[in-house]
């Protein structure tokens, strides 16, 4: 029987501001961009809308900005409202990744809303890179480690009954770790969200290779999986964008600009994800009790 729906990749892009004292100030004007996108998603019936990665401030972990507080949110709050209220207004689900702040502890997380506008609850982004500079036209480094605290939450999985769909997030470097991936398909998800801010670090090569780990990910779990990108350029960092909906036999099915913010959407069947699942029962021939070498 078929199950559709219609999910998409917020996709924003850059110019954005350099200086960093003026991410703050931005964050009302992203929100202004965030809630155009939302709206036409609603406008093409989109079910569920997934945000890039840290999408209220620029890429700020290209630099390192030691009075940083400015940075994160403690989230719901008034600053995302607009979006909320305008995604339930339309019955949407909505995953807004952004960097958040709990006491002094600082996460690169997500926040999973039901269809009313209800929290369903959070995502922290489980694996952090470690410091890596770039010279390369295009390029930055990212100082990532040295801002966020490893996620605590595990791989939660979210049901949004309405739409009798159970989705999960990864968040951008998680996407290089298989088992995050498997945790979450033995759950039973049916769409993985990996919000993502991925750049060429001024490699093109970067380009060409993107999306194939994933790709993997998507295959071997039998699952959606959706990876929205950010695009453009972010100050001196070169984005690569095209955020991708991918299969549950690995193949790409939409792909987005290289430079433009838009809506990347697609209708989906989530039939397929449970098809996937019985062609290749991998939860049945697993072997944890051979797996000890992995974790000691």
């Amino acid at each position: 029987m078929s199950r559709k729906i219609k999910i998409a990749a917020l996709q924003l892009s850059g110019p954005t501001p350099v200086e960093p004292d003026t991410f703050a100030q931005d964050k009302e004007k992203i929100v202004e961009r965030l809630l155009k996108l939302v709206k036409e998603a609603a406008a093409q019936g989109v079910n569920i809308a997934c945000t890039t990665e840290l999408c209220l401030t620029p890429f700020f972990c290209r630099q390192l900005i030691r009075n940083n507080d400015y940075l994160f949110d403690a989230l719901p709050s008034a600053l995302i409202d607009p979006l909320v209220k305008e995604a339930g207004k339309h019955d949407m689900a909505l995953i807004l990744a952004y960097g958040e702040r709990d006491g002094i502890k600082r996460y690169n997380s997500a926040l999973v809303f039901d269809t009313d506008g209800s929290v369903l609850g959070k995502y922290r982004k489980v694996h952090i890179p470690a410091y890596f500079p770039s010279n390369l036209p295009g390029g930055t480094g990212s100082y990532e480690r040295l801002y966020f605290t490893p996620g605590d939450l595990g791989f939660p999985t979210f049901d949004i009954k309405s739409l009798e769909a159970r989705v999960a997030v990864q968040i951008c470097y998680d996407r290089m770790f298989p088992e995050g991936y498997r945790i979450l398909g033995l759950k039973g998800a049916d769409i993985v969200f990996n919000p993502t801010n991925y750049a060429t670090y001024g490699q093109k090569y970067r380009i060409e290779v993107w999306g194939r780990l994933v790709q993997s990910r998507a295959y071997e779990n039998g699952m959606f999986v959706c990876i929205p990108n950010k695009a453009g350029v972010d100050g001196d960092r070169e984005n690569v964008g095209r955020s991708l909906v991918i299969s549950p036999r690995g193949d790409i099915l939409k792909t987005g600009s290289g430079d433009r913010e838009e809506v990347v959407a697609l209708e989906i069947d989530l039939e397929e994800a449970e098809e996937g699942r019985r062609r290749i029962p991998y939860w049945r021939d697993r072997r944890p009790d051979a797996y000890g070498e992995l974790v000691n």
